[in-house]
């Protein structure tokens, strides 16, 4: 069987989904190639290119298509600067006075500009900021198709032309019968809008920026018994790393001396750090805590789990494509449809009349109305007023498509630790032996102060929160993995894990039961006991992650719509089904890896099914980024919130319900723009090619279905709140 390499291509000078299906083309048309996949938001090119093929046709046939592609080299960073703003702000700079005056005409004031004035400001927005549509328009036309770009250039290009006919023709006379505005009024919206395309396609790469922060960037080996610092590409399988407390472990591999609890939550979604000693395996990127670790190294580099989510990451966003490609494919004929109608114009009238000027004038108020401002308009301005109804509830939306995708949501997977949960360990029950919780309480907390253990924080918390004060405690120990003891005046305490306290001979009998019911409730036992003198117990303390008190309104509310409700978690199956019963929610997948979330989520991708991922971790990314769309916690990792396309701000589950409400809202808008925007044309074209409109009222036309559109669209903001 023949063999195949992975090649990744940095492209440049893609600007829309069109070329990325140009550029696929290319490669695909390339011998040897089995698969090819453009990444229009981190700009690259995965090609699986067979065994003996030379890379170097790659190249060559992206640079045939328009393009520029270069072999061994990384991407250029992407970063979300404002060096991309000055272009908008320049062009709405100067289209501002030719514009003017046309929103004040109605009261009564002339403020038009001498045409000279019009022709000196309109000049540098059409031939130098709006430079890119020429390019990118003639790029389209060399690969025999249309798009926005190649609209908008010969829209503007007739109304400015006509503009400078005119001036030349009449001079001052002309005034009227200049179209300066209507040009330049194109390209600055144009380019705002490109702009705010460019932002979200930027912020796409900072989940992978946040996943590799992940990886320290070097580690302790011990070697030939001495412990070296080296960088971490030079730790290979079978080295030991050691790993100091709050150090991030450098590699997967397996414990071979001390304990200690790992925080694995970022990786794995365990909400609780996991005891661990001699024969357990750990995770690259987990944190250690208290005790020190010696690791043998069994994967590094491509072969960890972390570099597998940042993989499942990228592969994952690399599918996504803009719903704008739907104006695109329209774009494709109606260019052409419209050059045809402007031609049959002027011969038409050319012929008939013997008016050839009148033919001109009729020719170009067809290109004129069918300037694409209204069909352009249609989509950002009620994406624009949706993002900032959704802003003002806490809804942040990353990008234009999980707006649009959001209303045909049909299944919500849910993450379990921070996004139903509150995400951290508290007390959550408590059972003295003798009775008084109070002083059982005190006594924890006393012992806990030498810890700094999350469970002992959540100790301390809890007899903060009561105002418990007790005793001091002197002469700590720290046992990894088993718990803490100290000295409490003239007794010896312990507090810890059940395994331990049956290693101290501590009597277990009396809490027995109810430690076997807080188990089964999903809680983490912890025991408080008496060494000396003599070992029994005191006290029994139940802790666990408190479920988050809008979470179960919030899945009732996707219920009354008719979605379905799943929850993944990585804790285990008694935890995560005491959770889902307590929310509601009867489909439950406990014990899932990272990798298998993302694998989960595409199974439930059934066709006609649309599936949106909740999550809060480093450990969600890649079912974040696998799902249809992904909603992120505000208060998760940055990586979850990259990956996500839509952020809740406040942490607060039901905002999924009120986001599908806003994208439900906005994507009736956009039909509803794109409705009138296309019987405008359909409507003004035949008009203006009968001679009805001279080119001035079409350009009037033109103004006024863009503002009908963005007014449709701000009828969205009239709602104020959204359940």
């Amino acid at each position: 069987m023949e063999t195949s390499i992975r090649i990744r291509l940095p492209i440049e000078g893609m600007t829309c989904a069109s070329c990325v299906a140009r550029v696929e083309k290319a490669l695909m048309s390339v011998p040897g190639v089995g698969g090819a996949d453009v990444n229009l938001a981190t700009e690259t090119a995965t090609v699986m290119l067979a065994a003996g093929a030379r890379p170097e046709a790659l190249v060559e046939a992206v640079r045939k298509a328009g393009y520029e592609a270069r072999l061994g080299a990384q991407p250029p960073p992407i970063s979300a600067s404002n060096s991309s703003r000055w272009p908008v702000v320049l062009s709405a700079v100067l289209t501002l006075p030719l514009v003017l005056p046309m929103v004040v005409a109605p009261l009564g004031e002339n403020w038009t500009l001498p045409g000279w004035v019009q022709l000196l400001l309109a000049t540098p927005v059409q031939f130098v900021l709006g430079a890119r549509f020429y390019r990118a328009g003639w790029k389209a036309l060399a690969a025999r198709t249309g798009n926005m770009d190649l609209l908008v250039a010969l829209g503007t290009s007739a109304a400015y032309g006509l503009s400078v006919y005119m001036l030349l023709m009449h001079g001052e006379q002309a005034g009227a019968h200049l179209y300066f505005e209507a040009s330049a009024a194109v390209i600055t919206l144009v380019l705002f809008g490109r702009w705010l395309e460019a932002r979200a396609k930027h912020q796409a790469t900072d989940a992978i920026r946040a996943l590799q922060a992940l990886r320290p960037e070097r580690a302790c080996v011990r070697r030939e018994g001495s412990e070296v610092e080296v960088p971490l590409e030079r730790v290979a399988a079978g080295d030991l790393v050691v790993v100091r407390p709050a150090e991030r472990i450098a590699a997967d591999g397996e414990v071979l001396e001390g304990r200690s609890h790992v925080d694995e939550s970022l990786i794995t979604g365990e909400s609780l750090p996991v005891p661990k000693g001699p024969g357990d395996r750990v995770t690259g990127g987990a944190v250690n805590a208290e005790g020190l670790l010696v690791v043998r190294a069994t994967a590094v580099g491509a072969q960890s789990v972390l570099a597998r989510i940042i993989e499942l990451v990228e592969s994952a966003q690399a599918r996504k494509a803009p719903i704008q490609r739907l104006v695109d494919r329209v774009s494709a004929v109606f260019v052409p449809v419209v050059l045809v109608i402007a031609l049959a114009t002027f011969l038409g009238w050319g012929l008939t009349s013997g008016r050839w000027e009148q033919a001109l004038l009729n020719a170009v108020a067809v290109l004129v109305i069918a300037c694409p401002c209204a069909l352009g308009l249609a989509t950002p301005a009620a994406i624009i007023a949706g993002t900032g109804v959704a802003a003002k509830q806490g809804v942040l939306i990353k990008d234009a498509e999980a707006l649009e995708v959001a209303h045909r949501i049909s299944v919500v997977v849910f993450d379990k630790t921070g996004t139903l949960t509150v995400g951290r360990p508290t007390l959550l029950s408590l059972e003295a032996a003798d009775g008084d919780a109070e002083s059982a309480l005190a006594l924890a907390a006393a012992v806990q102060a030498g810890s700094e253990h999350p469970l002992a924080k959540a100790i301390i918390a809890a007899a903060a929160a009561r105002s418990v004060t007790g005793p001091r405690a002197r002469e700590f120990r720290v046992v990894p993995g088993r718990g803490i003891e100290a000295q409490v005046g003239e007794r010896r305490l312990a507090i810890g894990s059940t395994r331990w306290m049956a290693e101290l001979g501590v009597d277990l009998a009396r809490f027995r039961e109810a430690c076997a019911r807080l188990e089964r409730a999903g809680q983490t036992v912890s025991w408080l006991a008496e060494l000396e003198p003599g070992a029994r117990s005191l006290a029994l303390l139940g802790l666990g992650d408190e479920l988050k008190p809008s979470a179960t309104e919030a899945i009732a509310a996707l219920v009354r719509r008719g979605i379905g409700v799943v929850m993944l978690s990585g804790d285990s199956r008694t935890v995560a089904l005491a959770i889902a019963a307590r929310v509601g929610i009867r489909d439950v997948r406990a014990e899932v890896m990272p990798e298998e979330k993302a694998r989960v989520v595409r199974a439930l991708r059934q066709p006609g099914d649309t599936v949106a991922m909740v999550g809060d971790g480093i450990n969600d990314a890649p079912a974040l980024a696998a799902a249809d769309i992904g909603f992120a916690m505000g208060s998760g990792t940055d990586a979850a919130m990259h990956a996500a396309g839509i952020t809740l701000v406040r942490g607060d589950p039901r905002l999924v319900a009120a986001a599908i409400e806003i994208s439900q809202r906005t994507h009736a808008k956009i039909r509803q723009n794109l409705f009138w925007a296309f019987v405008y044309n359909a409507v003004g074209i035949p008009l203006a090619a009968f001679g009805l409109l001279s080119p001035m009222i079409a350009g009037a036309a033109m103004a006024l279905s863009s503002v009908s559109v963005v007014s449709n669209a701000l009828l969205l903001k009239r709602r104020r709140q959204m359940t």
